[in-house]
């Protein structure tokens, strides 16, 4: 028993320290996002690639100043037909993406994305994997703008793209 407080004291204390020397360390991070996918796809009229609106909202929780993870999560604003099997076409309607991310700040400004989450569509559900880069700029008050570039692989062999940009708010 005592040895159980010991241990919990000694993990409380070194919250405590680390807490007081990032004082002004914000952990959490919430960021609206506007992007454009391209959904490289076939269909009835031959090979082409789709460009989706997207909105979306990330929300993140940083370990310290260079890791992290989140929720990004997006809805593409569209409907559009995907080839699904050879000659096998699949409406979307509005497909919701929503993954879990680990994140690091390998420079001042730069964060790399990597996770995994899926697609959610009336037609079909799909998992995904993501790799993505952002570049994290800061104008005052814990706020920021951040372009971002993410990269989307389905589990049926096709892939998307995203560029698009966030306004950020640390608390």
């Amino acid at each position: 028993m005592k040895k159980s407080i010991l241990i919990i004291v000694f993990i409380l204390t070194s919250f405590i320290t680390t807490a007081q020397e990032h004082e002004n360390f914000k952990h959490f991070r919430i960021s609206p996002v506007i992007t454009h996918t391209f959904i490289p796809t076939t269909t009835d009229e031959g090979d082409k690639t789709v460009i989706v609106p997207t909105f979306g909202l990330d929300l993140e929780y940083w370990l310290n100043e260079k890791w992290g993870f989140g929720f990004h999560n997006d809805i593409e604003l569209e409907t559009f037909i995907t080839e699904k099997e050879h000659e096998t076409f699949v409406e979307k309607e509005f497909p919701l993406v929503l993954t879990f991310d680990a994140l690091y700040k390998f420079k001042e400004h730069w964060v790399f994305v990597l996770g995994a989450g899926g697609e959610f569509e009336k037609n079909e559900n799909l998992f995904i994997v993501r790799a993505g880069i952002e570049y994290e700029v800061e104008f005052g008050n814990h706020w920021d703008v951040s372009p971002t570039i993410v990269y989307d692989h389905r589990s049926n062999n096709s892939s998307t793209w995203g560029i698009g940009i966030g306004i950020g708010k640390r608390f």
